[in-house]
């Protein structure tokens, strides 16, 4: 401790020794300080207070029907990017600060002190914001702040309103895409169900009960052709055991009935045509096949008309003109008989056809029924899509109508662009104390300085650590009055100096307290 109280000693008696050299430096450091203080450019600052009220009466009343974004958000976000490169020409345009521009240097160091200077600021209370600027000519810094404030309104509006339109175009043109894209689904559905036409009339369920249905009544109709059958085999066993009866020439008794075979079977054909429309419509099989059947046995029957007419004068006396009215009955009944089992033939037939086109189709049911699923999923989904678009059309044109009677906020100006009278900057009486401790350190640091670079000896101590060598002994200087008046005289000289130099700064002061910022 005393070796270190011994070194400070040490340094302070050197630095007192150089005190002239630090005095005269913190002077000069002091003076040039002063001037420079003083000849800095006075600021002033322009400001203007705004308020966003982002509270809309339609708000409530829209709620569910339209969209309704963050507006405190979009407004917090707005304030932060106003002040961008491309907002930063704008308002160079506005604010007519490109008068005195000449090159592109001086143009992107107007953007980057613009950048740096301007400010926009929320408060505490919510939505109110502050708009600052300083400038050395207060009319430049009112236009800047003016212009600022005119974009800060204008974006609010125009950001919305761009925003709005962009977001209507672009779901038009979703819709218009998903619209396409819907009609290729229902024409993808409406293809399938064409070509599936039988496959398609319900769930497997159903398509399985049809077919079992078909089934069913292939089984009762061929119950009913065994039957039918069993009782033509009836009618010709009967017909087999009974005799013709014949009657003498040129007898003649009244026909009991058709005239011939052909007749009896189109008689017979038409009966059961007859009961075939009552059952079924013109378009069912039975009654189509019945309708050939008829036709085909009539044409036959003009066929061998033509062909026997002139024999049958020359077989009349050879053949029985009538027979047993018994006979006649069982053979018009036989021939009944073979038509109803034509017809139940026919309709077994086109059932059994229909049966082993369904068994052979219910194979690929499956399959079908995924690829129809399928289909209809894809169809959903672009169906949801397509009304999900055109909904939120509705909400973006209710929100565009909203927004144009009510807008996205409301912008108050709670106090317009205004200039301060007396500059802001700089703080020349924060800065003029600083000036003063720079100066007295300057000089202290410059008198240690040299008194490092030209160093003296003080004491033997310092003379033996620096020579190595050991000292024999120390030769005190005696002062006489002369030499302690001249000593005084230094000290009171060098306090005289500090001293003028606290008093300059102190009138300083008093002059800027005084007279105003500037002096």
């Amino acid at each position: 401790m005393d070796e270190l109280l011994q070194q400070l000693m040490t340094y302070l008696r050197g630095m007192w020794r150089r005190r002239w050299p630090g005095l005269a430096v913190a002077w000069i450091v002091g003076i040039a300080g002063a001037i420079m203080l003083f000849k800095m450019p006075d600021q002033y600052e322009a400001s203007a207070r705004v308020y966003v009220d982002t509270q809309s009466v339609l708000k409530p009343l829209m709620s569910g029907l339209a969209v309704q974004p963050n507006v405190d958000q979009q407004i917090a976000i707005l304030s932060r990017t106003l002040i961008s490169r491309p907002n930063i020409e704008k308002l160079i345009r506005m604010a007519d600060l490109d008068h005195n521009i000449q090159t592109t240097r001086q143009k992107e160091q107007l953007i980057d002190h613009l950048m740096k200077t301007l400010q926009l600021k929320g408060s505490d209370r919510q939505n109110l914001y502050t708009i600052t600027y300083r400038h050395t000519n207060p009319a430049e810094a009112k236009r800047v702040v003016q212009a600022l404030l005119s974009m800060f309104v204008e974006s609010g509006i125009g950001d919305k309103r761009k925003g709005s339109d962009a977001a209507r175009r672009f779901i038009d043109e979703q819709i218009a895409v998903y619209e396409a894209k819907l009609r290729e689904a229902e024409n993808r559905v409406k293809e399938f169900k064409l070509k599936h036409m039988g496959m398609m009339g319900g769930d497997g369920n159903a398509y399985y009960q049809q077919m079992q249905r078909l089934n069913e009544e292939l089984a009762r109709v061929n119950l009913e052709l065994r039957a039918a059958e069993q009782v033509r085999d009836s009618y010709k066993r009967q017909l087999d055991g009974e005799e013709a009866v014949y009657l003498p020439d040129g007898t003649a008794l009244a026909p009991a009935g058709p005239a011939s075979e052909l007749d009896l079977r189109i008689e017979a054909q038409k009966r059961n045509l007859d009961e075939l429309l009552r059952r079924y419509t013109e378009a069912h099989p039975d009654v189509q096949y019945t309708k050939r059947l008829i036709a085909s046995l009539e044409e036959e029957k003009k066929q061998k008309g033509a062909s026997g007419g002139q024999s049958m004068a020359g077989s009349v006396g050879s053949r029985p003109l009538n027979t047993n009215p018994v006979f006649q009955q069982l053979k018009v009944a036989l021939a009944e008989s073979e038509a109803h089992i034509a017809a139940l033939q026919a309709r077994a037939n086109e059932l059994q056809a229909r049966v082993e086109k369904m068994r052979a189709a219910a194979q690929m049911l499956p399959e079908v029924e995924a690829q129809y699923a399928a289909l209809n999923r894809d169809y959903d989904v672009q169906r949801r899509n397509y009304q999900t678009l055109v909904q939120r059309r509705e909400s973006a044109t209710l929100s565009g109508e909203m927004d144009a009677a009510a807008g996205l906020a409301d912008f108050r100006i709670i106090d317009p662009p205004s200039v301060s009278p007396t500059p802001v900057a700089p703080n020349r009486l924060l800065m003029l104390p600083a000036v003063l401790f720079v100066a007295l350190g300057a000089g202290l640091f410059f008198a240690f300085v040299i008194s490092q670079a030209l160093p003296t000896f003080h004491d033997a101590r310092m003379l033996r650590e620096v020579s190595g060598r050991p000292v024999l002994g120390t030769v005190s200087l005696l002062t006489n009055a002369a030499m302690n008046r001249q000593r005084r005289r230094n000290v009171a000289l060098f306090a005289g100096g500090v001293a003028g130099l606290f008093a300059v700064y102190g009138a300083a002061m008093m002059l800027l307290t005084v007279g105003g910022p500037r002096f």
